[in-house]
């Protein structure tokens, strides 16, 4: 499905909802900020509000996460604060009003809290993250959430190439890129894959 037969998806979906919430999931590297940002833009085209809301921006804290022995697995589904995250969803679900949220930070490699608000005119939520659908015992309570679910699998050929080239393109050589995306985004990107709950769409792209 592409990104506009997607949309025209979800406006017939959320005809009549106040809200309506849909989760973007899939490995590291998979597209997803791409995709919510496509969505994101062509709502904007038909004159609906709407606001993309990264898992990652509840990471945990470096500090935190160095003395938990974790640092090294960043990204992997034990380094996020799941309780955070998932009262953050139910409030949104609830329709409350402006509802602070954090992002983040990609090349600071931080959280940013309440780095954004999402308020009632914000009607279509694009949730987008790894683990949004994974099969675990923590996890597995976001699924009364979505309205909708998408799931985007390139393939592990692909994956491993972006995931690479992601490293590299934030100034490291080759072979610390390698062992970045080897010791642990490609053994996420293969949990995702694994053990996450079927999707109602599924893109390969």
């Amino acid at each position: 499905m592409k990104a506009g037969d997607l949309v025209d998806h979800i406006i017939k979906r959320s005809d009549g909802s106040q809200r309506f919430i849909i989760a973007v999931a899939g490995p590291p590297g998979a597209g997803k900020s791409t995709l919510s940002e496509q969505l994101a833009e062509m709502l904007k085209t038909r004159s609906i509000q709407s606001h993309i809301i990264s898992m990652d921006g509840f990471h945990l804290e470096n500090s935190i996460l160095k003395r938990l022995g974790l640092l090294d697995r960043k990204g992997s589904p034990t380094t996020f604060d799941v309780p955070a995250f998932i009262q953050v969803m139910k409030r949104l679900a609830a329709y409350e009003s402006d509802v602070a949220i954090p992002k983040f930070d990609r090349k600071k490699d931080i959280s940013i809290e309440r780095a954004s608000i999402v308020s009632t005119q914000d009607k279509i939520l694009i949730v987008e993250g790894n683990y949004l659908l994974l099969n675990d015992e923590q996890w597995v309570e976001l699924q009364d959430i979505w309205d909708e679910t998408v799931f985007i699998n390139p393939g592990m050929d692909v994956l491993e190439k972006r995931l690479i080239d992601r490293w590299l393109s934030y100034g490291m050589d080759n072979e610390s890129a390698q062992i970045r995306a080897f010791g642990n985004d490609i053994p996420n990107a293969k949990n995702v894959i694994e053990n996450s709950l079927p999707a109602n769409i599924l893109i390969k792209y």
